[in-house]
């Protein structure tokens, strides 16, 4: 054990503060992974609930771990050394549970690389009754668990408030097996034991999905009915954090709007509000803990009393922020609100760059909707602006990349007027992603288009507005964009894959080597009567996912199924 690296872990502990500290003295012992660096991990909201939850149960006691970053992982390359949770710096194979808390895809990626460095076989089929029980939930795994399916005992598909306490009081008690433990655990809603189904492919199509005797043919994906029952906040406080000096608070989960493309529209509904009182309550701590509050939503603009609530923030001498607008949903009051709290950017999301494009993602705006809302932030001194484009949607022509760059012309003029006016300098960021295909969206039956295309068009964009003064473009990475898909999209398989990425510490050569035909996984449409390899999950209306893709291709905007 490394004196360097307790050093550190105690270092971070000291810069944390906050009521959702660790305990001792729980019967359950276990260790939350966030496959990610601690800076990622403290900066999501749902890594901190889960932990706060899993301590809140007076028989649980819950440490904290994370990706090591390159200082500690030579460190423990040097020394041989193994893998320490944060708070007591124990080993994570002495620990009873190991749980991942996996937001995005690409962390896919980190789950060998910490096995290897915590000496647990990454495996579950291989690995011993004494080790720890490993599961994991998430946002990426209500999605598709099956990329890393093999190295699970549990999956939770779903929101946590739910599936953890009838869970932890089944591992609390106990039974007289592992595998007697997990068919039980099985009959609870929301838990996915991929041991007890087994897969047949044939190519890129997978044929069948077969439960075993006794488990469910699909699994349930639960959501909590009473957002008010606890609240969503920040439960631990650190510099070294995104949010520095910010004290987050969820005020809705999922989004109303189900466009097309986004998955938050789907995986989270029914859309849930929580209360004003509640809102108001959590919000006024962090104006009394002298933090900048950070309002959390899909979109924040369609809370009801918006504008009341960032009033109050500001009435208390606070200051706040917010993750997102809606273009057509802006609240005069939460401007005003927002400018005395000295906000200087938002961002808006056009997505879309043509109206056929909006129209086919059912975003539900016009180009007159968007300059307005331009128009509005402003006259009210707010002249940075981030717009959010995605590229390479199903359909799209060279004539939907000119109309972006059209429009993209017309906000950067509004911009460049008010900033002469309020003698002030005003700057357009331009955030351009390309289109990943997504489970349980209309479009997860959709193609990406091929790295080279979007690469190409990415190149367009530059020529047109590269050289603009005041506008910065940014593009993810197509090639990150297309690994993103492959495991968003992809099976069991790829679990292989993953170990040989972590084994021969490079992506391609793993492709290389595995003969992975990614391509055919990534590239191509999907029929609509082939199966689906996180089609055991009973995620909603898969009729209403079907037409509203018949509608997208048909060319039919198309209001919400009655």
């Amino acid at each position: 054990m490394s004196w360097k690296i307790i050093e550190r872990k105690r270092t971070l502990l000291a810069g944390e503060s906050g009521p959702g500290r660790g305990k001792s003295g729980g019967r359950l012992s276990c260790c939350l992974v966030y496959p990610n660096r601690y800076h990622s991990a403290m900066s999501n909201l749902g890594f901190q609930a889960v932990y706060a939850m899993l301590n809140a149960h007076p028989e649980v006691t819950c440490d904290r771990a994370y990706l090591p970053d390159r200082d500690e992982l030579e460190e423990l390359q040097r020394t041989r050394g193994t893998l320490l949770s944060l708070e007591s710096q124990r080993p994570l194979s002495s620990f009873d549970l190991i749980a991942f808390s996996i937001s995005f895809e690409s962390d896919y990626l980190n789950l060998p690389t910490i096995f290897r460095l915590a000496g647990i076989d990454p495996y579950a089929a291989k690995r011993s009754p004494l080790q720890p029980l490993v599961m994991a939930g998430g946002a990426a795994l209500f999605l598709n668990p099956e990329p890393v399916a093999p190295f699970l005992d549990l999956v939770c598909i779903g929101e946590a408030e739910p599936t953890l306490p009838p869970l932890l009081e089944l591992l609390k008690r106990g039974a007289p097996s592992r595998e007697e433990l997990l068919l039980e655990a099985a009959q609870l809603p929301g838990i996915y034991v991929p041991s007890l189904y087994r897969p047949e492919y044939d190519g890129t199509r997978q044929l069948a999905f077969d439960p075993a005797t006794g488990a469910p043919p699909r699994v349930r994906r639960v959501w909590d009915p009473s957002p008010d029952s606890r609240p969503t906040v920040t439960e631990i406080h650190t510099d070294a954090t995104e949010f520095s000096g910010m004290h987050l608070v969820e005020i809705s989960r999922g989004c109303p709007r189900a466009c097309r493309f986004c998955a938050a529209g789907f995986i989270y509904l029914p859309y849930r509000t929580r209360s004003p009182e509640l809102v108001r309550s959590e919000v006024l701590k962090g104006v009394a803990q002298g933090r900048k509050v950070g309002l959390v939503a899909a979109a924040v603009s369609d809370y009801a009393g918006i504008g009341d609530l960032c009033c109050d923030i500001v009435d208390a001498g606070g200051k706040f922020s917010v993750s997102s607008f809606r273009i057509d949903h802006l609240d005069g009051r939460m401007i005003e609100a927002l400018k005395a709290s000295g906000q200087k950017s938002v961002a808006l999301a056009p997505e879309g760059g043509s109206q056929r494009l909006r129209d086919l993602v059912k975003k539900g705006i016009d180009e007159d909707q968007i300059l307005a809302a331009c128009d509005m932030l402003v006259s009210h001194d707010i002249l940075n602006l981030k717009l959010y484009f995605i590229i390479g949607l199903p359909t799209e022509t060279g004539e939907d990349l000119e109309e972006l760059v059209a429009l993209v012309r017309k906000i950067r003029e509004r911009v460049l007027a008010a900033a002469k006016e309020n003698r002030r300098l005003g700057e357009i960021q331009l955030s351009v992603n390309p289109f990943i295909p997504k489970p349980f969206t209309p479009f997860q039956w959709c193609a990406m288009e091929p790295v080279k295309s979007l690469e190409k068009k990415w190149k367009y964009l530059q020529k047109e507005l590269g050289r603009l003064s005041n506008l910065k473009l940014q593009m993810e990475s197509p090639r990150e964009a297309f690994q993103q898909a492959l495991l968003s999209r992809g099976d069991r398989r790829l679990a292989d894959l993953l170990v040989a990425a972590d084994r021969l510490g490079n992506w391609k050569e793993a492709l290389r080597e595995r003969e992975f035909d990614a391509e055919a996984l990534v590239n191509r449409e999907i029929p609509l009567e082939e199966l689906l390899p996180w089609d055991f999950i009973d995620g909603g209306d898969a009729g209403r996912l079907r037409r509203e893709y018949r509608k997208a291709l048909d060319g039919i905007a198309g209001l919400n199924e009655k």
